[in-house]
């Protein structure tokens, strides 16, 4: 049986120490995963927090990767990656090493109990739109049937004022 090339998104986060260096060591940890090409890293963005507040600014990217591997093994890779830097669940939306979501993968929509894709708040989160719209802007949203874009145009939510968003730096891939 041939395996599939899927186009898959995935939202990084980090704000507990070194954040880029968490960040260019998760990309690296994808990077060097068998069964997956790493296409695309965005710029990093620095971001205020959104939800918990009462913490440290964020770093964000997003990267395209073409994949084999299925949607739940690119959640498990991603919560993998998450242990392997020392992420700790303790407070929702709290503090973090290293926060890797998946966004797109393909055109698929996934509604199970661990896992759903497209992410539920792409289009209420600035810190998700901005760099997936470097990298991905004709990307259409399978639910919304909008390009990234037209989300990005249309954002008007409370994750993340454009004005909290500012460029930090780039990785290269």
């Amino acid at each position: 049986m041939e395996q599939k090339n899927e186009k898959v998104y995935i939202g990084l986060g980090s704000n507990m120490g070194d954040r880029l260096k968490y960040l260019t060591d998760a990309i690296s940890m994808l990077k060097h995963t068998e069964g997956i090409n790493l296409k695309s890293v965005s710029p990093v963005y620095e971001t205020k927090p959104v939800g918990y507040t009462e913490q440290p600014n964020f770093l964000n990217c997003v990267v395209e990767i073409i994949t084999t591997l299925s949607a739940h093994d690119i959640l498990n890779l991603c919560m993998r990656i998450e242990r392997d830097l020392d992420r700790k669940r303790t407070i929702r939306w709290g503090p973090r090493t290293a926060d890797l979501d998946v966004l797109f993968y393909g055109n698929q929509v996934i509604d199970e109990k661990d896992l759903t894709i497209p992410h539920p708040r792409i289009q209420e989160r600035g810190f998700v739109l901005v760099p997936l719209v470097d990298i991905a802007p004709d990307f259409k949203h399978p639910v919304f049937n909008k390009i990234v874009s037209e989300l990005f145009h249309q954002f008007k939510g409370d994750y993340g004022n454009m004005d909290d968003i500012k460029l930090f730096d780039r990785i290269k891939k």
